[in-house]
């Protein structure tokens, strides 16, 4: 036994090391790759579009913040960008991640001096003072509230002045898609919205959203079918395909922040549908947005379900985004899923490619799949993959997983000691992507939590493959709620 215990971590030791080298190599080789594409579609840029296009790899995030029409200033060291609203001018966060992301090798060198020094110094028998430890930038206190101030209405129509008027209707792309669904680029008045209702009055609503490229139709061709006709005749269903994703808008000129996923959200849906009181199923990405949403309606939330919650405790001293993105990308050739999400998290003109080869010609590839499985299997999957633009993909994943990491302490804290509605965290215990300790972290945070860990079950397939199992899950948590 002992025996085959060792042989095992051996193995084990060996499996990390060659993962590690494989990754440094592979991972650097990106690096140089993605400074090409920089030039390379810098060139192009301007022969489609006959202007330079700023990229953060390579301008200032003055330079592509306010390309976009916005006004970027800076609040105790962070970066903040305008935002304006009929009678209020309001400051939102964005992630420095978008812009502040080292090379590998540059990491990894920086990494290495450190170690030597820190050794060097205990050989020496010193110790670093403790207030040297957090001079490192400690995370601000969480606020579930941008930065919001009034000012009058003559500055206001000035402000729309410069930022380019009430009404912007940016061209699309000529590396997106031009077909009817990715060209909704005129509208931002609502979301796209799947909603099941009842044939008599609905006793109450439940929101589902989904997570990170994605759309409803992870819900609506899943769990949907699967529940009962009971619960068909008391709930109204309602999913939506967040801001860029699915067959919602997919503005050229937003960033795509917390607020303007959430304000989306609210206008249509919340607004749209008159809810008042309403539970929440939320996935991985999705479920940040349903935090925000429960602080801001702390009585009208019934139920939260948060599946596989991508929350990370920073350690003190650590920069929260970056903290977080390293997480989330450790910049790994294995699992494949934490390749995929490295790539896209540190590569702008990388993932750039690969929606322009996969997203632009979504068309094709939706027939060539469908031809290849003969309509065989579902293809939710794919049309959630296929269905955004490099800009919506890039913006919300650093700006959503990464820039609320400063928040979603703040968010739990709310929840715990302003909400008393049931929360359950449901998580697969193969997921490669985020680890089960997420959803335990929650639990930390709220005690009342019920964590449900389900075996043999990954990020996707904690739903899909075992969707009528989560129907009856999510049923009884609905029927306790009313208890």
């Amino acid at each position: 036994m002992r025996g085959s215990g060792a042989a095992r971590s051996a193995v084990a030791l060996v499996g990390r090391m060659v993962n590690d080298v494989v990754s440094f190599v592979v991972f650097t080789i990106l690096d140089l790759l993605d400074v090409t594409l920089c030039l390379v579609y810098k060139l192009v840029d301007y022969a489609m579009e006959s202007e330079w296009k700023p990229c953060y790899c390579s301008s200032s995030p003055k330079d592509m913040i306010t390309s976009s029409g916005k006004i970027l200033v800076s609040e105790s060291g962070g970066s903040k960008v305008v935002r304006l609203s009929s009678t209020k001018l309001q400051l939102e966060d964005i992630s420095d991640t978008l812009y502040s992301r080292p090379s590998l090798v540059s990491e990894v060198s920086r990494t290495t001096v450190r170690e030597l020094r820190r050794i060097k110094m205990e050989r020496h028998g010193s110790r670093r003072p403790a207030a040297a430890a957090r001079s490192g930038g400690g995370v601000r206190s969480a606020s579930p509230n941008t930065t919001t101030f009034t000012i009058n209405s003559p500055i206001i129509h000035l402000l729309q002045g410069k930022i380019g008027g009430d009404k912007s209707y940016p061209v699309p792309r000529w590396s997106d898609c031009d077909c009817p669904t990715c060209t909704s680029w005129n509208s931002r008045d609502s979301l796209f919205v799947h909603a099941e209702v009842p044939k008599g009055l609905a006793e109450e609503d439940v929101l589902f959203i989904h997570g990170f490229i994605s759309s409803s139709a992870f819900w609506t061709e899943t769990v949907f079918p699967n529940f009962s006709e009971e619960t068909r005749a008391r709930y109204r269903l309602i999913a939506v395909d967040l801001l860029g994703f699915g067959r919602s808008p997919k503005p050229a000129d937003s960033l795509y922040t917390l607020r303007e996923h959430v304000e989306m959200i609210e206008r249509s849906v919340l607004e749209r549908y008159k809810v008042r009181s309403f539970h929440i199923v939320a996935h991985s990405l999705g479920s940040i947005l349903a935090l925000a949403l429960a602080v801001k309606y702390p009585d009208a939330v019934r139920s939260l379900t948060l599946l596989a919650p991508p929350y990370f405790p920073v350690p003190k001293g650590e920069k929260g985004t970056q903290f977080v993105l390293r997480r989330v990308a450790p910049r790994r050739v294995w699992p494949p899923i934490a390749f995929g999400a490295s790539v896209a998290c540190w590569y702008e003109h990388i993932s750039r490619t690969v929606c322009l080869l996969v997203c632009k010609n979504h068309r094709f590839w939706e027939l060539a799949f469908k031809f290849v499985t003969r309509n065989r299997i579902r293809t939710f999957l794919m049309d959630g993959f296929f269905c955004h633009t490099h800009n919506a993909a890039w913006h919300t994943l650093h700006n959503i997983i990464c820039g609320s990491a400063g928040k979603i302490d703040g968010y739990l804290d709310a929840v715990r000691e302003k909400l008393s509605c049931d929360v359950t965290v449901i998580h697969g215990r193969d997921d490669e992507l985020l680890a089960i300790s997420c959803s335990y972290d929650v639990q930390c945070k709220i005690p009342r939590a019920h964590v449900k860990v389900v075996d043999n079950k990954d990020h996707i397939t904690i739903v899909v493959g075992r969707q009528k199992a989560f129907a009856r899950e999510l049923e009884e948590i609905w029927r306790n709620s009313r208890r």
